[in-house]
C-alpha cells in the first residue's frame, strides 16, 4: 500500500475543554479530514463519488489511541493511508503528530463499507480501483494489528 498523505491543521479554540486539551471526539474529524485530503491527493474528490457514482464510504468501525494532549493553536500533522481494502470495505490508519515537538499525539483506525445512497453495501465502481487496491486477505489482517 502507499505511504502516508500528510496536511496539517491548527487546533482552533473551540476544540478545546474546560482543562484547555482537546476534547477526544476532535480527533475523529480530523481523521476525516486526513481522508477527504488523502482522496483529493489520489486525484479524485470523495464529494465526485457520491453525486457521480452513488458510492458512499460509510463509517462500520473507529478506533483512537490518545498518547499524548493537543492543545489550542497547536500545529498537527495528520498522516493518513489506506492500511486494507477490499472489494466491499476499506481500511484508513492515522497518525497524529505535534508539528513543532514531532511527538505522536494520537494513532488510529478507521474501517469504512462501500454504500449507495440507500445506505445498502455494494462492490468499489472500477474507476476507483487503482485508488483502493484490494489487499490480501493475510495483508488486511497484519494491517489490522497496526
Amino acid at each position: 500500500m502507499p505511504e502516508f498523505h500528510e496536511t496539517t491543521l491548527r487546533v482552533r479554540y473551540a476544540e478545546t475543554d474546560q482543562m484547555g486539551v482537546v476534547y477526544h471526539g476532535n480527533f475523529f474529524t480530523w481523521f476525516e479530514v486526513g481522508r477527504v485530503e488523502l482522496c483529493r491527493q489520489l486525484g479524485f474528490a470523495y464529494q465526485q463519488m457520491e453525486a457521480e457514482d452513488d458510492t458512499f464510504i460509510v463509517v462500520a468501525e473507529a478506533t483512537c489511541r490518545y498518547k499524548r494532549p493537543v492543545r489550542f493553536d497547536d500545529v498537527l500533522r495528520i498522516r493518513t493511508r489506506i492500511a486494507s481494502a477490499q472489494r466491499r470495505t476499506v481500511r484508513f490508519a492515522y497518525q497524529i503528530f505535534n508539528d513543532a515537538s514531532g511527538e505522536l499525539a494520537a494513532e488510529g483506525e478507521t474501517v469504512h463499507v462501500y454504500c449507495d445512497r440507500t445506505g445498502r453495501p455494494r462492490t468499489l465502481p472500477e474507476k476507483y480501483r487503482v485508488h483502493f487496491p484490494v489487499t490480501l486477505r493475510r495483508d488486511a489482517e497484519a494491517a489490522h494489528k497496526l
